[in-house]
């Protein structure tokens, strides 16, 4: 329906249709795990996103209308038949991503159905408020959808972070305009052939292909865009910003992280070993929360660095299409040599490689593609760009710590501020840590453990406004109240 079957092109989705760009200009898309071009994606611009929002717009009445149980009832049939395609699904993920079909197979797409399931629930439950003012009257909060929005999400979770935006969107009885990244539109693609199939009205989703300059930008400026749900970086983050600022308009910002990963003397020591390895390479580090900064306190050092090396060692990058793969590709030629560029940067600034270090060869039909062998550096301060900038690729450093006030300072000194794990069995360790760790999410003896119920985002850099749960249902709402005299 949306991909050509002769020049495998992905297409935009406006109004209930699929629909050619306005300019008839395309974008290769490459697969990470062999750097060959494998289809075209539209090259959307100002006239396909105000095709899409103008289709968002006429729609929005009749959404905001339609019964809570109705939206519920959409949602989960979203739900039902990704789950039922889920290996299609996962196939389009790894191919788009170059991440390990299993890794697709068991998280991204388990995760995009748990989303749509969850905000249809949310649907029949977000509810107003209402507060007495005895014997004067009574105020009643009604709580009404925006009208169009954004969702701009990223290429390394796609049909996950997208789905993360777009259902509780529809779920509060808003129209979606959707942006997904141009390096990996395989997945959103076919989540728009799933609300066609579904019957989901036109106009209620819609989806515009393209690059950020060409597509984001006039999508985030347009006047009829109520607010903008933004997965990326924060350098694009702060642009939105300014720009939807003098139009007042909401924005959702999830950007970086330089995530601390810390680890005192008394920890469950495979416990914490496993997850800092997980939390360091999963999806070979592209992941937003990933752990990359490794503290592990002064006695338990050296024990720690040797045995996460020797792990890290035996993950072997592989082709992600094979069900064995457990550590694939970077997604594209410029965030593999932006990787590359930072471990030459890390031995500049004096750090130790202690494995990986370069370019990972994968034999066949691998042998060009754009794989970074698991790398782990130790002898750099924490004021180094190693341990400053976001890297998101196999990278990580390690570093000593003396007491919980030294590994604070080492958590805290950098300008993001999205999540951070710690790894001890006091108690009260525990609460001081998460209690002073500047970061919007803390994970305590665990990483990446989700409730849907919780708000999500981080502090400083890495972000403003928060995801997940009723957040997520009142930021694409707005309050509105009411005052009922008796």
């Amino acid at each position: 329906m949306s991909v050509d079957a002769e020049r495998l092109r992905f297409r935009n989705f406006i109004d209930g249709a699929v629909a050619d760009p306005a300019g008839g200009a395309w974008l290769p898309v490459h697969e990470p795990a062999t750097a060959a071009a494998y289809a075209e994606v539209a090259a959307s611009g100002a006239a396909d996103v105000d095709a899409a929002v103008d289709a968002a717009a006429r729609a929005f009445p009749a959404w905001r209308d339609t019964p809570a149980e109705r939206r519920a009832h959409l949602l989960s049939r979203m739900a039902d038949a990704i789950e039922a395609d889920a290996a299609r699904f996962a196939a389009a993920e790894s191919r788009d991503t170059g991440k390990p079909l299993s890794l697709a197979a068991r998280m991204d797409i388990p995760r995009a159905v748990a989303n749509l399931r969850f905000f249809a629930a949310a649907a029949t439950q977000f509810a107003s408020e209402s507060h007495a003012m005895e014997g004067v009257g009574l105020n009643v909060t009604l709580r009404q959808p925006l009208g169009p929005v954004a969702c701009i999400s990223p290429w390394n979770l796609p049909l996950y972070l997208l789905t993360w935006k777009v259902a509780p969107a529809l779920a509060a009885g808003c129209t979606v305009v959707a942006k997904p990244s141009e390096v990996t539109p395989a997945t959103a693609t076919l989540l728009a052939e799933v609300a066609r199939a579904i019957g989901l009205p036109a106009g209620v989703f819609n989806l515009v292909h393209g690059g950020g300059d060409a597509a984001g930008a006039p999508l985030v400026a347009h006047p009829g865009v109520k607010a903008v749900s933004f997965t990326g970086s924060t350098r694009v983050g702060t642009a939105i910003a300014a720009v939807a600022a003098p139009q007042l308009k909401k924005v959702s910002l999830e950007l970086g992280g330089k995530n601390p990963f810390v680890v005192f003397a008394d920890a469950d020591f495979e416990a914490a070993l496993d997850t800092a390895l997980r939390a360091a390479f999963t999806n070979q580090g592209q992941v937003c929360l990933c752990g990359s900064r490794i503290l592990v306190q002064r006695p338990l050092y050296a024990r720690f660095r040797d045995a996460f090396v020797a792990r890290a060692r035996t993950l072997a990058p592989g082709d992600p299409m094979q069900p064995e793969t457990a550590f694939g590709a970077l997604a594209s030629q410029a965030h593999f040599d932006k990787v590359l560029a930072a471990i030459d940067t890390a031995r500049a600034e004096g750090g130790t490689v202690l494995c990986g270090g370069a370019r990972a060869d994968v034999p066949g039909r691998c042998a060009g593609g754009w794989f970074v062998a698991p790398t782990v550096i130790e002898g750099l301060g924490p004021g180094c760009r190693t341990n400053t900038e976001e890297i998101f690729g196999p990278v990580v450093t390690l570093q000593p710590f003396d007491d919980e006030a030294h590994a604070l300072a080492l958590a805290n000194a950098v300008a993001y501020g999205l999540a951070a794990s710690v790894f001890t069995r006091d108690l009260g360790t525990a609460h001081r840590m998460a209690a002073r760790l500047e970061a919007g999410v803390v994970w305590i003896n665990c990483w990446l453990l989700r409730d849907l119920r919780t708000p999500f985002g981080g502090m400083k850099q890495s972000g403003s406004g928060r995801e997940g749960g009723w957040e997520a249902m009142r930021f694409f709402t707005e309050p509105r109240n009411v005052c009922i005299a008796y």
